[in-house]
């Protein structure tokens, strides 16, 4: 009977996760149909523009600052045991812009915004308001999940430039500054070291991250249960998911793209 058991949960917890991901593949592709059917209203894709990057804008400029000034001083650590201190520049440079750069960004706006958009989202579901615009006869995929999904796909890729420069300031401050390096040295070692493939990868994948950021918080909040629980669970899943898939898909777009630019 314990095997008979066993045998069951396993198999309902597999088909339970097939429908959840063949809904959320769903979901996703009503959304992008929805971002080319009129009518269109830019208000409101404004609105999401503000609300998920420029308020994002002093914490992402933050972490970036601390960031570059952190791989400066561990860069330097490192490339005196070998006397390439002179590279320190490029280590910091290279590190954000193709790594560090879109991962941080994204995981610091799926914890400020994305947790934000599940719950406005949960909220309007348990409070009965998609029903309501579906009564007025307004889609609700069109009205609310399409504006947020574009908003991260647009707003990713700025803020994640913006982590960059500020992240390379830091760095330059804390090495030239703190640790004596030679201005000249740091700035035209990182001119010659980091090509516009390096800014590419690091783009491709911010908008990649932006995609996932506006997928997973729109579904998680778009399906989340009934009561104040519902929306708790919604929420917490909605962070861990995106967080989890953005690591994920990073390493394999690290992958692709290195064997696609080193051609």
């Amino acid at each position: 009977m314990n095997v008979v058991a066993t045998t069951q949960q396993v198999g309902s917890f597999v088909i339970d996760t097939t429908e959840q991901w063949g809904r959320s593949w769903i979901f996703l592709y009503r959304t992008v149909l929805a971002l080319f059917k009129p009518p269109f209203r830019p208000f409101l894709y404004m609105t999401q523009i503000l609300q998920i990057g420029v308020n994002s804008m002093l914490v992402i400029a933050l972490i970036g600052l601390f960031t570059g000034a952190v791989l400066a001083v561990q860069g330097e650590y490192t490339l005196a045991k070998f006397g390439a201190t002179a590279y320190t520049g490029p280590a910091v440079a290279l590190s954000l812009i193709r790594e560090l750069g879109p991962v941080l960004t994204a995981l610091m706006v799926i914890g400020r915004a994305g947790s934000a958009v599940t719950a406005e989202i949960g909220i309007m579901r348990i409070t009965e308001q998609i029903d309501a615009l579906r009564s007025m006869a307004v889609d609700p995929i069109k009205y609310l999940m399409a504006p947020r999904l574009l908003a991260g796909i647009i707003a990713m890729p700025m803020l994640c430039g913006m982590f960059n420069v500020v992240g390379i300031f830091g760095g330059y401050a804390v090495a030239v500054g703190l640790l004596g390096l030679s201005p000249g040295t740091f700035m035209s070692q990182i001119m010659s070291s980091v090509g516009l493939v390096d800014v590419y990868s690091g783009f491709i994948k911010a908008t990649v991250f932006g995609l996932i950021f506006g997928w997973v918080a729109c579904y998680k909040g778009y399906t989340c249960g009934f009561g104040a629980q519902g929306v708790n669970k919604a929420t917490t899943q909605s962070v861990v998911t995106a967080s989890v898939a953005v690591l994920i898909v990073d390493y394999f777009l690290t992958s692709v793209l290195t064997r696609v630019f080193m051609k």
